[in-house]
């Protein structure tokens, strides 16, 4: 896709959500449009003549109370903010939705000219049209954490035509990222960004990647190393390697991501919208039967007075209270500010629904390697092994993308300098085992186990990474290896006020040795990823509420099974983003707990909304059918309770920033 189109297309869903906030799921860009044409000008207008009129009736001026001048002065104050609002309401009907909020405000200010109430008529019309200016500047608040991603992708890649990469003066030409082809090599300056994944071709680099993951240390990378579509090139001019294209970069998964939580509604967001759409009509027919019951009861009773006009403003009471703004903009709008501000922090969650999900969860169940720990070994000891034995062993692991795997690679290759090696005929990996070829076995005790191998019994003893050797049926030696926990591991787990688990395939020693590491009581090891799938599933037979935590491939069975699964991003397989509800782009297992953090402040919010929308509807509605509410307590119960709202929602960005 080329990059233009693709940028066109993300913008396009970014208007189409703030749209969906707002209750205009249905309609078309014409109605949005119209939106944008209440200025700041119309509501000053309309702010300072309502103030003024209301100041001339209290100072008793004379010549403001003649009935056609007070019409006259007030109407032309409702024009600016009425006449929008009226537009919305046709186009609504237009599009076959009568009974739309833009509606419910029109018949209730209209009826309010009728019955001479002036001030309340221009009243509810400015106070709502206050509302959704805060309400679209909150949005945007929201919106603004996100969209910033898409000026993370440059317009522009600098590709190297010719000549010798390494710096003898190669043609380059500037061209568009979507054109740049996988093995091509490209130049990033010091200062611009990266605009497609690729290798590291030059010496280490230091690269900001505050953007992609929220941290404002810059990150070292050696040669060879992966480098980032949207980091910035830090300290020195770099040059790359493509591995992707650019619409399969990591952004763009990231991207594709956020626009796909805009598909993921949490269960109150879908029943708000499902509620809206029926009580409205509702809310207009027991305003009209609050005018005609009383009118036929009074036909019945001789001694009953009905005045028309005190049931009609007992109904345009009802009408403007019932007015469900505060509940379908605030609510929409605190999970998308929930999802933004997470964004901002490196925690990407992938709907509204997992933020209600994480918010129930008692249980988070961490796999080891690559989670709690940095999964990037280091070789400690080598027993049994010659160098003609690892140069096998190497080649073997040469296709891997398993840190332990990696470890062996680089020390073979790197450290001991050996010449590389052709793997054994028939190679194949076997999932939670290790690898077999023509006459060889690579992986850990229960490879061997299965294979009927003898080896050493204080092998099952040692806490460390144990990679087995057997060659012709028979073990031969092993590599010790040795992994460290993340520095932010110990504060993860203490941060968690739930159940925490610990599931791997490594040996039980070693995963003991984590748990004590870590103060985790239930810490299971040797499991394979079906044994894994067999103990989340008896977790959640027991009625708890699951996270699981992991980033390897082996994973996604139990990502995809878990109530919220959670994949470390920035390091984690492909497989186990994708399966994942939410992404940790920082590989910080710490985010874990902020994330649920987030998720309950959002619910929070969102539940205050509904309890203050509701209940101050409610006392009011009553109020008013008794004519104990004038039109200004139902103007405070519609539009000042949906800028309360609003305002209320507008607490998780500014607590995000933090």
């Amino acid at each position: 896709m080329p990059l233009s189109h693709f940028a066109t297309e993300l913008h396009g869903f970014f208007l189409t959500f703030a749209a969906e906030i707002q209750n205009k799921d249905n309609r078309n860009m014409e109605i949005e449009e119209h939106e944008k044409s209440i200025s700041l000008w119309s509501l000053g207008i309309s702010s300072v003549m309502l103030i003024g009129g209301i100041l001339a009736t209290y100072m008793g001026i004379v010549w403001f109370q003649h009935p056609l001048f007070s019409f006259a002065w007030y109407a032309v104050a409702y024009l600016p903010v009425g006449l929008p609002v009226m537009k919305e309401a046709w186009y609504a009907v237009r599009e076959g939705d009568f009974m739309s909020e833009f509606m419910l405000m029109s018949l209730a200010a209209i009826g309010a000219f009728v019955i001479g109430e002036y001030p309340e008529a221009v009243a509810v019309m400015l106070l709502y049209c206050i509302g959704e200016a805060l309400q679209d500047r909150a949005v945007d608040r929201a919106r603004d954490h996100i969209r910033a991603l898409v000026g993370l992708r440059p317009d522009k890649a600098r590709r190297l035509k010719g000549g010798d990469v390494n710096g003898k003066s190669p043609d380059i030409e500037e061209i568009d990222p979507a054109e740049v082809n996988v093995g091509d090599v490209i130049e990033v300056k010091v200062g611009e960004r990266v605009p497609i994944d690729g290798t590291l071709l030059t010496e280490n680099a230091s690269f900001n990647t505050s953007a992609l993951t929220g941290e404002s240390l810059p990150a070292q990378i050696e040669r060879g190393g992966e480098v980032l579509a949207g980091m910035i090139a830090f300290d020195s001019v770099v040059r790359l390697r493509v591995l992707r294209p650019s619409d399969e970069s990591a952004l763009s998964r990231v991207l594709k991501m956020v626009q796909e939580a805009a598909e993921r509604k949490a269960s109150t967001e879908l029943f708000v919208r499902k509620f809206a759409h029926v009580y409205t009509p509702i809310v207009i027919v027991l305003a009209f039967l609050t005018v005609l019951l009383p009118w036929l009861y009074s036909l019945a009773v001789a001694d009953f007075a009905y005045i028309f006009s005190d049931w009609l403003k007992r109904a345009l009471v009802f009408l403007v209270v019932s007015c469900p703004c505060a509940l379908v903009i605030s609510i929409p709008l605190g999970y998308f500010g929930g999802i933004g501000a997470s964004s901002k922090r490196g925690i990407l969650f992938k709907g509204s629904n997992y933020l209600d999900a994480m918010t129930a969860v008692d249980t988070v169940v961490f796999d080891k390697t690559g989670t709690l720990t940095n999964g990037s070994f280091s070789v400690e000891k080598v027993d049994g092994l010659d160098e003609n034995d690892i140069r096998t062993v190497a080649a073997m692991e040469q296709s891997s993308p398993h840190p332990i795997a990696r470890t062996i690679v680089d020390y073979a290759y790197k450290e001991l300098k050996l010449p590389s090696a052709d793997a054994p005929a028939s190679l194949r990996s076997l999932s939670g085992y290790g690898l077999e070829a023509e006459g060889w076995a690579v992986g850990n005790l229960k490879l061997l186990e299965n294979k009927g191998i003898a080896y050493p019994e204080a092998l099952k003893e040692m806490p460390e990474t144990i990679v087995a050797v057997a060659k012709n049926s028979r073990f031969i030696g092993y590599i010790l290896l040795a992994d460290t926990l993340k520095e932010d591991a110990v504060q993860a787990v203490s941060a968690l006020n739930t159940r925490v688990e610990i599931l791997s395939g490594d040996k039980q020693a070693l995963v003991d040795k984590v748990a004590r590491q870590l103060n985790v009581a239930h810490a299971y090891g040797e499991l394979l990823p079906g044994d894994k799938v067999a103990h989340i599933e008896k977790l959640k037979r027991e009625g708890h509420k699951v996270a699981f935590v992991g980033d390897g491939i082996n994973d996604a069975p139990v990502l995809a099974l878990s109530d919220v699964g959670i994949a470390m991003g920035a390091l984690g397989a492909d497989m186990a983003v994708e399966t994942a509800d939410v992404i940790i782009q920082t590989d910080q297992p710490s985010k874990v707990a902020e994330a649920i953090l987030i998720a309950k402040r959002t619910r929070r919010i969102v539940r205050q909304n509904i309890v203050l929308a509701l209940g101050v509807k409610a006392a009011v509605m009553i109020l008013g059918i008794f004519g104990l509410a004038n039109l200004w307590e139902a103007v405070f119960a519609d539009s000042g309770v949906a800028l309360l709202a609003v305002l209320n929602s507008s607490k998780i960005f500014l607590r995000s920033g933090k």
